[in-house]
């Protein structure tokens, strides 16, 4: 979905933290930033492997992830500089990003000596190993009606077709022997969240309804919460009423007879996991349909591989996706596909109108000769005639056939 319906170009919108909600299109006044705020920034941003590149000329320019460049821009608005910050507070560990986990974390080296534990990911995930939440100022432990206030928070993000993260940390002395998730991704204090659009590219609306017209069924399999993935898949036409959307965490436990059976029915698949995109390649190519699959990532390449037609990004594509599929889509742009669609029926439709040009002619040659022979009339062509038929009655007409446009 990411860069290919929508234009990978994320603008962080919106925040919560404190309960109370931060409008980031009318940006507070740095100078006027709660505590709480600057903690959720700090957090976020020292939580983020994107960061500033310096050109020649003074300017800069971002580099790294989307969804984390998106952070660094909100913060340097409000004179948090990624670079800086990281100077300021070295990085002396970290627990990349996995999509399994669904959270990052990274040790930080606060001023006053501690070691500040720094997450953010997916809302559900950050939250089951949170056991505090920063409320004013003051740390308490997380209820369940705090829970509930966040959740109601992030559907309602989510429902803005924003990808919502979560942000958390916790403060310790030195760091454990081992560093991994099981030893420092426990007792978190909750800070807030961030939400993210990404709009979605302007042709792709009628790429969609172009899809459809033409016997294609588009859907969408994406690593969003599921209420964001069916409000960005409504929007540009890919969810209709009475489609259905599916969570990874549920299409695990579904069994592949039942998949099978149910496929036609989703039109949506959330938070999916690498393993999923391939059996939903599968599900689709047991109705006897020709699958056409696109990604970017190296998780994407067993299921580029299992589709009929792999679609790896040619510019934010891995090399391994890309050697994994069988088109590279230079722009990553879905449109382009369509067109490309489009050009290969227009190919296909001309061909048989050519082929069935030269046949109709060259039967009927064949035909006059052979009527001719078994009622012993002569010779009706002679074979002059025949190389002027060939060469020029024939061939002009079936070349203006091949270069006919596509019939509507």
């Amino acid at each position: 979905k990411t860069g290919t319906l929508t234009q990978n170009k994320m603008t962080v919108v919106e925040g919560m933290v404190s309960g109370n909600r931060i409008d980031f299109r009318n940006p507070p006044v740095p100078e006027e930033l709660s505590d709480d705020e600057r903690i959720l920034l700090n957090s976020s941003l020292l939580c983020t492997d994107a960061h500033l590149k310096m050109l020649p000329d003074g300017t800069h320019e971002n580099a790294g992830d989307p969804t984390e460049t998106a952070i660094v821009d909100i913060a340097l608005a409000l004179n948090l500089n990624k670079n800086e910050e990281d100077r300021k507070y070295p990085r002396v560990s970290e627990v990349p990003f996995d999509s399994e986990r669904k959270r990052m974390a990274t040790v930080n080296q606060m001023a006053d000596g501690k070691l500040r534990v720094n997450v953010k990911g997916g809302l559900d995930e950050v939250l089951a190993v949170t056991t505090h939440i920063l409320m004013h100022g003051k740390v308490r432990t997380i209820t369940e009606e705090d829970i509930t206030t966040i959740r109601n928070e992030n559907n309602r993000m989510a429902k803005s077709a924003l990808r919502v993260l979560s942000v958390a940390y916790r403060d310790i002395d030195r760091l454990p022997d081992r560093v991994d998730a099981e030893t420092i991704e426990r007792n978190l204090v909750f800070i807030g969240m961030l939400g993210m659009i990404d709009p979605a590219r302007p042709e792709v609306v009628e790429a969609v309804k172009k899809c459809k017209t033409a016997g294609i069924r588009p859907v969408m399999i994406t690593g969003d919460h599921k209420v964001t993935a069916v409000a960005i898949a409504a929007e540009i036409g890919i969810y209709t009423e009475g489609d259905k959307a599916v969570a990874g965490n549920v299409l695990q436990e579904i069994p592949d007879e039942e998949l099978y059976r149910d496929i036609e029915k989703y039109s949506v698949y959330a938070r999916v996991a690498p393993e999923h995109k391939v059996r939903i390649v599968k599900a689709w190519q047991s109705h006897g349909d020709i699958v056409a699959m696109t990604g970017d990532g190296v998780n994407d390449a067993p299921a580029l591989k299992q589709a009929d037609i792999g679609v790896s990004m040619g510019i934010v594509g891995t090399e391994v996706a890309k050697d994994a599929s069988d088109v590279v889509l230079t722009d990553d742009n879905f449109a382009t596909i369509v067109g490309a669609v489009e050009e290969g029926r227009r190919i296909y439709d001309n061909i048989l109108k050519a082929i069935q040009f030269l046949l109709s002619a060259n039967v009927g040659e064949v035909l006059l000769i052979f009527i001719a022979s078994v009622f012993n009339l002569g010779n009706p062509l002679t074979p002059i005639m025949i190389l002027w038929i060939n060469l020029v009655t024939d061939s002009l007409p079936a070349l203006a056939l091949s270069m006919d446009p596509a019939e509507k």
